[in-house]
Parts: C-alpha cells; sequence; structure tokens
C-alpha cells in the first residue's frame, strides 16, 4: 500500500511524523482514518467485487500515549551530551510509560470482536492489535466496500473510500494496515550486477524451490588488482584490473581493520530481517565458513530463526518472489558472521514482503529486546507510502532507540531514483529519521588485506562489442548507492551544523530543511563485492555454488557486524548512533571521509549466468559513476554519507 503523502502529515521536532487527527466522517459517530484509500481504486480501474466469505488478515496500530515525550527521551538516551546518555529503558518502562494503555487495547478488541472478527495477535508493546475475518466483516466494520483493481499490471485489493472507526477511538488508531494490497513493495537492495537479470518466478508453492543459479565468469581476481587485462582494449585510456571474484570475510575484517582488536562480537546478537526463509539457511551460511573463514565456524548454538507464517489476504499471491529472497537471507546472515563471527545470528523472516509482514517482524524483535542490532537490507522506491505506516513504523524505530537497539537500514541500489521515479528520491525505510542509513561503496582490497582506496559506488558500464567499448566512457548507469533529500522528514537534530544546507534544502519549500540520506556507508558495489555461498536452482539440478555478489544489502550487514565487534570490544551496546557519529567527524578521523576515485574494472560474465556455452560478455565498470544528481565528494555526500569506519580508532571513539 504505497501512496502519496506529502500533503497530509505534519512532521515533529525529531523528525518523526504525527498522523492528521481524524475528522467525523457522519452523524452516526464515526471518523476516517485520512488517506486509507488508495488513490488507483477507483471506478475506472474495478473488475470486480471481493468475495464477501473471503478470509483476510490486518493489524490496527495504536498510538502511542505520549509520542512527544518518548521522542524526546529517544534523544537523550542516544545523545553523548546528555546525562542519560546510553541510560536505556527496558521493555516494561517503555510499555508502561509511552504504549497504548489497557484500556485503549481492550476497547478497540472489543469493537473488533463485536463486529465479529478473531482476535490475534497483540504484541507485547501494544503496537497494535491483528485481526481476522471476512470480506463482508470488514466492509462493515470500516464502512467500506472491498473490490478488486487492476493496477499496474495486477490485480488487488483495496476499498472504495476511506475507512473510518468509531469516533471514541479516533485519538487511539494510527491506522489499518492490510485491508489493501501494496502496489510496490519492499525489495532486497542486492544485485550481483550480471550481464543479464533473471526475472522472478512466482510461485504458491509452499516452499519455493531455492533461487536460479548464478555462478562468476574467469578471469576474476583474488585481490584487487592481482590480475590485469593485457589482451581487450584500453578503457579510458586504461588497462583495467579484472574484477575480485568476491572478497572473503578475512579481507573485509581486514581491510575495516577490525580483525586485530581482540573482540569478535561475542555477546551481541544481530537480528536479520528479510521476508520468508530459505530452508537451507544454515547449512549454506556453516559451509560457507567453514569453506572460507575455517577458524570461525558458524555453529548451531549461534543461530537462530523465527518465520511468520502467511496469513489470510495478505499479498497477492504474485507479488512476491520467495526464493528470490533466499539469496537476501544468505547474504546477510553470512556476511554479518563474517565481520562478527563471534556474534549471535537471530533471523526473523516476515509473512511477505509488504510492510504488513516485514514491520511486524521488526516489532517481534523489538517489543521483546530480542537482540542488540537489526540489520534490515530491503527498501522501498523513493518515499510514496501512506502516513499511517510511516507514523507505525515510526514508533517500532523508536521504541528500539530507546530500548538501545541499533536498527540499520541499506540505502537502497539505485542511486537518486531519478530514472525510475522522474525525481530525485531518497528510499524508505532508510529516510526514516531512528534509524541508521547504511550507503555503499566501491573497496579496493589489496594482496596484504589492506584498504587500497574507497569511493562512492555508482556503476557506469561499457560493453565491449566488435572491439569497441559501448558506450564509451563513462559509460550507462546500471546501479549504484541510494542517497537524497527526504520530503517526508524534517532536518533530525543530529544532522544539524554536519550536513551542507545545500543538501539538506532540496526538496524543500522556504527555509526548511529535510533528512538527508546515508549517514554512514560500507562495501556495497557488486563489482568489488562479497563472496557467498548458496544452494541454487542450475540446469543441471539444485546445488551448492558460489558468487560474487553486492549493493547495500551488502554494506548493511557489514557494518551491523563492525558493530557487534564494537560492542564487545566497548564492553556496551552502541544502541542509535547517529548522534555519536556526527559528532566524530568534527573532531576525529575515527570516520573515514570517502572521496571520489578514477576507478574502473574489467568484468567477465556468462552470457546465460551460470556458464560459457553460451558466450561471455566483457565490459568495463566505471566505479563512480558522475551523472548523478547525488555525487562522491570531500565531508559529507548523499552517496557515502559521512564515510566509512576507520578501524580501531572507530572502535574506540564510537
Amino acid at each position: 500500500m504505497r501512496r502519496t503523502l506529502t500533503l497530509f502529515m505534519t512532521l515533529a521536532l525529531a523528525g518523526g511524523i504525527t498522523a492528521a487527527v481524524a475528522a467525523p466522517a457522519d452523524a452516526q459517530g464515526r471518523s476516517t482514518i485520512p488517506q486509507s484509500h488508495p488513490l488507483w481504486a477507483n471506478p475506472q480501474t474495478k473488475v470486480a467485487d471481493s468475495a464477501p466469505a473471503a478470509k483476510m488478515s490486518f493489524r490496527v496500530y495504536l498510538n502511542l500515549r505520549d509520542e512527544a515525550a518518548a521522542e524526546a527521551a529517544a534523544q537523550s538516551v542516544s545523545s553523548p551530551d546528555s546525562p542519560n546518555y546510553r541510560h536505556y529503558l527496558s521493555t516494561d518502562q517503555v510499555r508502561d510509560q509511552f504504549a497504548a494503555s489497557d484500556t485503549t487495547v481492550s476497547a478497540v478488541k472489543n469493537w473488533l470482536s463485536g463486529s465479529g472478527f478473531a482476535i490475534g495477535d497483540v504484541p507485547s508493546n501494544k503496537a497494535y492489535v491483528e485481526a481476522t475475518g471476512t470480506t463482508d466483516q470488514v466492509q462493515h466494520a470500516f464502512d467500506v466496500n472491498l473490490a478488486k483493481y487492476k493496477v499496474k499490471g495486477q490485480t488487488l485489493r483495496a476499498s472504495n473510500k476511506d475507512l473510518s472507526v468509531p469516533a471514541s477511538l479516533a485519538g487511539d488508531v494510527i491506522g489499518v494496515v492490510g485491508v489493501d494490497q501494496a502496489t510496490s513493495l519492499f525489495k532486497p537492495n542486492n544485485t550481483t550486477g550480471a550481464a543479464t537479470d533473471s526475472a522472478a518466478t512466482p510461485t504458491d508453492d509452499p516452499v519455493p524451490p531455492p533461487s536460479k543459479g548464478f555462478r562468476n565468469a574467469r578471469p576474476c581476481s583474488a585481490y584487487y588488482g592481482e590480475k590485469v587485462d593485457t589482451t581487450d582494449p584500453a578503457y579510458n585510456g586504461k588497462q583495467l584490473p579484472y574484477a575480485p571474484c568476491g572478497y572473503t570475510p578475512a579481507q573485509l575484517r581486514s581491510a575495516y581493520g577490525v580483525d586485530k582488536v581482540g573482540a569478535n562480537g561475542k555477546g551481541t546478537t544481530i537480528a536479520i530481517v528479510d521476508a520468508f526463509a530459505s530452508p537451507t539457511i544454515f547449512q549454506d551460511a556453516s559451509r560457507y565458513a567453514n569453506t572460507n573463514d575455517p577458524a570461525n565456524p558458524l555453529k548451531a548454538s549461534q543461530f537462530s530463526q523465527h518465520v511468520f507464517p502467511a496469513t489470510p489476504g495478505q499479498s497477492a499471491p504474485d507479488q512476491c518472489d520467495a526464493s528470490g529472497w533466499y539469496g537476501e537471507e544468505t547474504l546477510d546472515v553470512e556476511a554479518a558472521h563474517g565481520l562478527a563471527p563471534g556474534a549471535n545470528i537471530l533471523y526473523v523472516g516476515g509473512a511477505d514482503c509488504q510492510n504488513t509482514g516485514l514491520d511486524t517482524a521488526l516489532n517481534y524483535i523489538v517489543a521483546g529486546h530480542k537482540a542488540d542490532i537489526i540489520s534490515n537490507s530491503y527498501g522501498d522506491t523513493g518515499e510514496d507510502i501512506p502516513a499511517d505506516e510511516v507514523k507505525a513504523f515510526n514508533q517500532i524505530s523508536l521504541q528500539a532507540v530507546l530500548e538501545g537497539i541499533g536498527v540499520y537500514f541499506s540505502s537502497g541500489d539505485n542511486g537518486d531514483e531519478v530514472a525510475r521515479l522522474g525525481t530525485p528520491s531518497p528510499d524508505y525505510s532508510a529516510s526514516a529519521p531512528w534509524i541508521t542509513a547504511v550507503g555503499g561503496t566501491s573497496l579496493a582490497v589489496g594482496k596484504d588485506g589492506k584498504k587500497v582506496f574507497e569511493t562512492g559506488w555508482e556503476t557506469g558500464k561499457s560493453v565491449l562489442t566488435n572491439g569497441a567499448y559501448t558506450p564509451g566512457f563513462p559509460g550507462g548507469y546500471t546501479s549504484g548507492a541510494g542517497g537524497g533529500t527526504s520530503r517526508l522528514f524534517k532536518q533530525p537534530f543530529y544532522q544539524k551544523g554536519v550536513v551542507p544546507d545545500s543538501l539538506s534544502t532540496l526538496n524543500q519549500t522556504g527555509n526548511t530543511k529535510g533528512r538527508v540520506v546515508p549517514d554512514i556507508s560500507a562495501v556495497a558495489d557488486p563489482n568489488t563485492g562479497f563472496l557467498v555461498g548458496q544452494t541454487q536452482t542450475f540446469p543441471e539440478g539444485v546445488s551448492y555454488d558460489q558468487y560474487r555478489i553486492g549493493g547495500t544489502s551488502l554494506a548493511s550487514p557489514v557494518f551491523a557486524g563492525i558493530m557487534a565487534v564494537a560492542d564487545s570490544f566497548d564492553h556496551f551496546h552502541h544502541g542509535f548512533i547517529n548522534p555519536v557519529i556526527y559528532q566524530l567527524t568534527s573532531k576525529t578521523s575515527a570516520i573515514s571521509d570517502v572521496k571520489h576515485v578514477d576507478g574502473a574494472v574489467e568484468r567477465v560474465d556468462y552470457a546465460n549466468s551460470v556458464d560459457a556455452s553460451a558466450g561471455l560478455i566483457t565490459s568495463a565498470r566505471n566505479l563512480d559513476y558522475p551523472n548523478l544528481t547525488i555525487h562522491t565528494t570531500k565531508g559529507y555526500d548523499t552517496t557515502t554519507g559521512l564515510g566509512s569506519p576507520n578501524g580501531l580508532l572507530f572502535l574506540l571513539l564510537v
């Protein structure tokens, strides 16, 4: 359910949002939930009524009792200059001080049960009340008609007008999630950067088969610069090094200076949120560690998972490519363990790839404080998000800050999104104010494991055809780290005086300043990416193999792993780090400023992604493509944020 909401919301001081107050709908004592009806659901796009007896589940999200006080407390526990710095609240304290009251929960449950719904989960933080019923019951309870509408090539369920609730609940209900089906969905922020991209293969199978196979072609390098292409034409006057085959955990630990600090993340739990769950995840991640990092195996005692079952009516069957998420989970688990081999890993799989499933998974971790760090490697295209959904997410991430949980989101893999949206925009949820947005870099790791250079990741691609590169330097843009200035959120307190006005005032009116993305960065470029091992579906059958992958889906778990090492090194949990890192840049070199570097690699790919039977494709990949509205510059920039962590100094001072 992704609809434009810019004109609807008001923005709070710390960068969060406050949903508009519901207005009376009619004389019968009902109040509408503003903008709860998607504009695409209109008589022209309607194709059928919804079946009255069809089962569906939804969640009624509840307001905090005092959001302003919660935001003030969150700022207090996360700001280094506050006397309450790192004096985190327990889950009980958060619930008792800020969560919806028992009276409110009972009132909502009584209304729903009185409307014929079966009451489901109410999490311990009272974020929502879940209910299940029929289409007919939903229509009567929320005073709407549900129908099927044709939109963007899909047939989706939606209401014909704004939902409404009893006026007595107007101040307690943020919104209702799950009545309408989404037009755009959270997508994993990973990419192989392959010559050809395989399409998603939707399936109704309870456990879809492993995703379509991918293998690296040769030649490729064991480290940056190991092999140089001396047989193909020069690119922009230079003979290029072959792309690395994929960095190993030891190479990344060395490059980021966390390999010899006497800490490995022990005592910290990293949670990973994605959709669905790979049936081979532990055996793949364990085999990968044993093969590529034998001194640091993934033990069964270190890994656990919680996967939410599918719920009635949440997703159209063709919306989520479940097996496509298996690679995301594999990357996240192997990268997080690779950087912090002593940390525990908790994987939480959402029931679907909508905010309905993924926010529920995130809330499960936060409500029970089941982890100290949460890595999220998915995002929406831009910020076209309904206000009630943003409000619900804001409350979950706010509670994480209060509890001392660090929440990290990848910034996206499509630069400024101009190509897809027509206007520049960061991606949501990376643009939210109470999370740390992790941008992406291209990383050169030398033979000795040290960093040769690091620059912003924005790829330009030129394919070698008949002895010439087409298009010529700097190539055609393919993908890159997401970033930009939010239209949803005002400038948060921690960015004031650090992010240049030339960036924070973009996309704004008057003297307003916005939240700018990202905050910090780590390796993401699939052309200088990470080696992963995964069970995949190849033409000859299903088997395990290894390949290079990247995207800010890599940057987020890599940085989460570094923060887990920081936790064990400093003997405390760092929680929400944005206020700290924005202060560090003006005082120390704990964060390395990532600047533009003129660099490129030669890359060879199988045309069919698995073997040489269909031929090879050779291309030059420019590492920091210049022709975007976001750029890698000295100081803070919208590709790499403040920069990347600088080894021991970062661990000492963060």
